[in-house]
């Protein structure tokens, strides 16, 4: 009864909750333990507005960040990616495996995003090859130096090398707070943040990357399996359409 409480708690509390920055309320790892954690599950996550990416690794039972990355360079500003040729680099929830890394790309190292997702789709946006590169110079990727991606991509793949399924990469136009959200309230592009908040305030709160899936069009977010043992639901958090 404990296991059933706990999970209705988490189902139906995530909506209400304040979004708060995980990554501030941790203490930095060792360079000892972070060498230790090559092949452990992984998990990214970008902010585009702070020109920052973080790269998470499992201990225990919850995510703890290996590092954060300041991030070259992306083009076409905030918002998500609609066609090909818009230069935006994209925004939402994806997952990769290890045909989506490339250790001999032009740029150094590469790792495609994976869009268009299933959300992409379903709104009809176009695009592809989509990265998380080195060489500092973007058109739609997100650019690192050549050392930070070649850090990043020694994680990525030897957590996928051990084992993991699919590393998650979750992409925000800003952290998203309550504030920031208010701050950019008269964007055009308003309604699909709110719609990308619960991913980011799971995280924020539960220390795992929240079960995405996309049920009509639309973004819902449910307790991993690791939480509660079974097939994550998908209607819980489904926020209305966005525009």
């Amino acid at each position: 009864m404990g296991k059933i409480a706990l999970l209705f708690a988490m189902l139906f509390c995530i909506p209400a909750m304040t979004a708060v920055s995980y990554a501030s309320e941790q203490p930095q790892l060792s360079k000892e333990l972070k060498a230790q954690l090559i092949g452990s599950p992984v998990f990214i996550q970008i902010f585009k507005e702070e020109r920052t990416l973080e790269l998470y690794a499992k201990v225990g039972n919850e995510y703890r960040m290996l590092d954060s990355y300041r991030i070259c360079n992306f083009s076409g500003g905030l918002g998500p990616k609609r066609r090909e040729g818009d230069f935006k680099s994209p925004e939402g929830f994806y997952s990769i495996s290890g045909r989506n890394l490339n250790p001999n790309s032009h740029y150094y190292r590469a790792i495609n995003i994976g869009f268009p997702n299933d959300y992409d789709r379903y709104q009809g946006y176009s695009g592809a090859m989509l990265m998380i590169h080195g060489d500092c110079r973007s058109i739609g990727c997100y650019a690192m130096t050549d050392s930070y991606i070649a850090e990043i991509y020694r994680y990525v793949q030897a957590a996928l090398l051990n084992g993991q399924a699919e590393v998650k990469i979750h992409i925000f136009p800003f952290r998203m707070t309550e504030a920031n959200l208010q701050r950019h309230h008269l964007s055009t592009y308003y309604p699909f943040w709110r719609s990308l908040e619960p991913g980011y305030a799971f995280f924020a709160r539960y220390h795992q990357p929240p079960a995405v899936a996309v049920v009509n069009g639309q973004y819902t977010v449910s307790p991993p399996m690791e939480l509660h043992g079974a097939t994550p639901v998908a209607s819980q958090f489904a926020l209305t359409q966005p525009k």
